[in-house]
């Protein structure tokens, strides 16, 4: 099984200078909660507690100031700068020592996850004992994207924004690897963009014959907060369903209630440190 997990929250935000300007990307709100609350909660639902987020340089305490270590939430916490961006397996790199001998799951501190079949699809990526498992989300124009074509759950190969149709299968910003990502990551040359690629170390896997596939299902949503418009879609989006609905998604407290981390007790503690707001109101009805 999967214990430990990776947030990658560094990145510039240039797409959405000025906000970024003073404020990290993950740190700004997606509806009534900041973006950090939403990769954070699928580790959570993936039963994952031992977590690395890597954030800028010179942003770690406006982190810390919202999620100082994890206990609050039953879970542990650690958080690393980084100096610049050099690509996604660059937070491998940056966690060697996070990772040491364990396998790893790693979620892009921009991406969205919503569906009812989650949980199952988190169990089963999580369960893998050598190779690496990547999540796939179908999607309405795969040129724009990375996609992948499968067979069996098997990746069969992979093509960054194809011109002719390969697959309508995008690769999401949500993989679990085995220990063997370090040392594939610390082998890969910077592309033209001086940075280390996802795609290559995805190939490395997939040479070995031990690169596979989770989808997120029908009905289940995938979205990239990259820019201002799609940080209002996916915040349109949230608003929907919560209002909706009446539940909170990406509500770190209730997922830990549920996993059993913590009790109904320890929810006064949130309670009192957010204050008076519609969320600390949500959690006093879930205890109620």
């Amino acid at each position: 099984m999967i214990k430990k997990g990776i947030i990658l929250a560094g990145g510039m935000g240039t797409r959405m200078s000025p906000l970024t300007k003073a404020v990290n990307k993950q740190l700004l709100p997606i509806y009534d909660k900041p973006l950090i609350f939403y990769p954070l909660s699928i580790l959570m639902l993936a039963k994952i507690k031992d977590i690395l987020i890597i954030v800028n340089k010179g942003q770690l305490n406006q982190y810390k100031k919202l999620i100082p270590d994890g206990k609050k939430l039953g879970i542990q916490i650690t958080y690393m700068e980084q100096d610049k961006p050099r690509g996604l397996p660059d937070a491998f790199i940056l966690g060697q020592n996070f990772i040491k001998k364990d396998k790893v799951a790693m979620i892009l501190g921009d991406n969205f996850f919503y569906g009812q079949s989650l949980s199952v699809m988190l169990k089963n990526c999580t369960k893998i004992t050598k190779g690496a498992k990547i999540v796939l989300h179908k999607v309405a124009k795969p040129e724009n994207f990375g996609v992948a074509k499968i067979r069996n759950k098997k990746i069969l190969s992979i093509k960054e924004k194809p011109k002719k149709f390969v697959s309508d299968l995008a690769i999401t910003g949500l993989y679990f690897f085995d220990n063997k990502v370090v040392k594939y990551s610390k082998e890969l040359k910077p592309s033209n963009r001086n940075e280390l690629e996802i795609t290559d170390l995805l190939k490395k896997y997939k040479k070995n014959n031990n690169l596979y596939a989770e989808y997120i299902g029908r009905g289940g949503a995938w979205l990239d907060t990259g820019s201002i418009e799609d940080f209002y879609k996916t915040s349109n989006f949230v608003s929907a369903i919560e209002s909706q609905q009446g539940f909170k998604i990406a509500c770190l407290e209730e997922i830990s209630l549920n996993n059993r981390w913590i009790k109904k007790k320890d929810i006064l503690k949130s309670i009192k440190f957010y204050g008076n707001c519609e969320y600390s109101k949500y959690l006093e009805k879930i205890i109620s």
